[in-house]
């Protein structure tokens, strides 16, 4: 079984089920025991734990900050 995903704010990930809106992309807005989420295609925030948000996980679309950015 492989280690926890390693989570950075900013992070854009596709989940497994679309959202009502549409999209199934979302930005991770705050990390912990809880995953804080945003909808980019309509903007709902929602908090998942860390064990529901890795599974419903399928793609992390872009992980690490960006070099330039603090």
């Amino acid at each position: 079984m492989p280690g926890p995903l390693t989570v950075w704010v900013e992070m854009r990930v596709r989940l497994r089920k679309k959202h009502p809106c549409g999209s199934d992309v979302w930005t991770v807005t705050r990390t912990g025991a809880d995953i804080g989420l945003v909808c980019d295609g309509c903007g709902r925030r929602i908090m998942l734990d860390r064990e529901e948000f890795e599974r419903r996980v399928r793609e992390v679309i872009s992980s690490a900050p960006e070099a330039g950015s603090a």
